[in-house]
Formats: structure tokens, sequence, C-alpha cells
């Protein structure tokens, strides 16, 4: 890890921090046990991250830029509220599916005796998540598709539905893909 520039060591311990979320049994990851798995001190740990809960922002920004810059190409690419909304449902599963470690800290798993405010901003993404789908329900709205008065408990519906199929990927030990099944159920959900 020597020869490598001070941005490719923090994405470097992101990656391993990441990695070791993986691990189905979900044990709390220590510094020491990082460092060690990339072969340096905690020192130099350190000299990139001034706290473990800064390594677990560093994901959680990782998580905002990616699915919030999918959603911003969603709803540039596809002018019908519907399906808006079934795509960035689908996109919160598939990012989860491909991103078994990131799903710990979306689900506030990885986040347990952590700072709090990691949590507290957790909330506030799935905040955004929400808010996102409901302008994809109005969008739907004004296309004659259901009605104003039920988009916010539709969006609230939809986003429990994607954090409860990230909840159950995560406690399947990742085997239960959080993907398989879900036209259907997408479907009854978004239906008139």
């Amino acid at each position: 890890m020597a020869s490598t520039k001070p941005g490719q060591r923090k994405l470097q311990i992101l990656q391993a921090l990441a990695a070791m979320l993986e691990q189905p049994k979900g044990e709390k990851i220590t510094t020491a046990a990082l460092a060690a798995r990339l072969g340096v001190s905690e020192a130099a740990l350190y000299r990139h991250f001034a706290s473990k809960a800064q390594m677990f922002e560093g994901l959680i920004e990782f998580i905002e830029s990616s699915v919030f810059g999918l959603i911003n190409q969603i709803s540039e690419r596809e002018a019908n509220g519907v399906e808006q909304a079934r795509a960035i449902m689908q996109m919160l599963l598939a990012f989860a599916a491909n991103n078994p470690g990131m799903t710990r800290v979306l689900i506030g798993d990885a986040l347990v005796n952590e700072d709090e405010r990691l949590q507290l901003r957790m909330n506030q993404f799935y905040d955004k998540v929400e808010l996102a789908c409901k302008q994809s329900l109005r969008v739907a709205v004004t296309q004659g598709h259901g009605n104003e008065a039920d988009v916010t408990a539709r969006a609230s519906l939809l986003v429990s539905y994607v954090v409860g199929r990230w909840h159950r990927y995560a406690k399947s030990g990742f085997r239960q893909n959080p993907t398989e099944g879900t036209s259907l159920q997408l479907a009854l959900m978004l239906a008139a």
C-alpha cells in the first residue's frame, strides 16, 4: 500500500471496510482488524481518516452519491411517473444485491455502537429516497394514475418495502437476493 497515492489509499481503506461488512455474521469491525486486513498499522488508517466514524461516513457518501445519481438518471430518462417509481425501487434493490457490505450500512446494522450521527444521516437518506418516490408518484398523478391523497402513504409503503427487502437480504447472510420476485410485488403496490 506504500506506493499508492493518498486518494487511492482512502479508497482502499473504504473498499476493505465494505468487504469486511460482507461477512454474513456481521461482527463488529475494529480498526485493528481493518488495519490487519490491509497489512498496515492503525496509525496508517488514522492518517487518512480521523476516526472510524469518518470511515463509515465515506461509505455513506458513496451510497448517497451512487443512489441519488442513479435516481436523477432515472427521473431524466423516464417520463412515466409509475415507471420512474418502479425503476427507482428496482435500482435500490439491485444496489443492495451488488453491494452486500453497503447493505449493512443501509439498514444501520453496521452502525450499531458507532457515532449516532451516522444513523441520523442514514435516516436523512431514507427521507430523501422517500421524497424522490413522492415526486415520481406526483408525476404519475398528473398522468392520471392514482390520486394526490395517496402519494405520501404509497411512497412510505414503497420505501418500507425496500428497507424490508434489504433487511431480509442481510439477515439471510446475503443469500436471499432482494431483487427476486419483486416485479409482481412492485406492480401490486403501484397499481391505481
